[in-house]
C-alpha cells in the first residue's frame, strides 16, 4: 500500500519524535530509526526518508550558529557567540565559522532560521534606506 503525502509527512514526524530525548536530536536514535527503516521499507520510503531528513537537518540548524565572516574569527569570540546564543534560545548551540567571500567585513550569525546581521553590506543598505 502506497502512502499519501500526508501520511509520509505523518510517518517522518512519528520518526522524528523517536530520534528526540529529553528535547536533544540523539545520534544513536537517528541511526536506529534509518535502520529500522532500512529492514522493514514501508511504501514509499524514499519520500519518508526525504520528509525525515529535511526535519533532522532542521533541527540540527537549530542548535548551530554558523558565523559568516570575512576576515578571521577569534575561538573567543565565537565561544561569546555559542553563549549568548545558547542564552537566547534556551538549549544548547555551538558556533561554527564559515568564510563568507561576500562579506567586506563584520559578521552574519544563522540559527536555524534566524539571521542576525553585523556587516558592513547591512549597515550600508540599512543607511541607503534611510535617506
Amino acid at each position: 500500500m502506497a502512502y499519501g503525502k500526508k501520511q509520509v509527512q505523518q510517518l517522518a514526524r512519528q520518526f522524528f519524535k523517536l530520534s528526540v530525548v529529553e528535547g536533544t536530536l540523539s545520534a544513536e536514535r537517528v541511526a536506529g530509526v534509518l535502520e529500522y527503516i532500512e529492514k522493514h521499507r514501508p511504501a514509499n520510503s524514499i519520500a519518508v526518508l526525504k520528509a525525515y531528513q529535511r526535519l533532522v537537518a532542521a533541527e540540527f540548524a537549530r542548535g548551530q550558529a554558523v558565523v559568516e565572516h570575512a576576515g578571521a574569527v577569534p575561538d573567543a569570540a565565537l565561544g561569546a557567540i555559542a553563549a549568548a546564543m545558547t542564552k537566547k534560545y534556551a538549549r544548547p548551540v555551538t558556533a561554527v565559522a564559515r568564510k563568507n567571500g561576500s562579506l567586506l567585513a563584520g559578521l552574519r550569525v544563522r540559527v536555524g532560521d534566524d539571521t542576525y546581521e553585523s556587516s558592513v553590506a547591512s549597515q550600508l543598505s540599512a543607511l541607503a534606506e534611510s535617506v
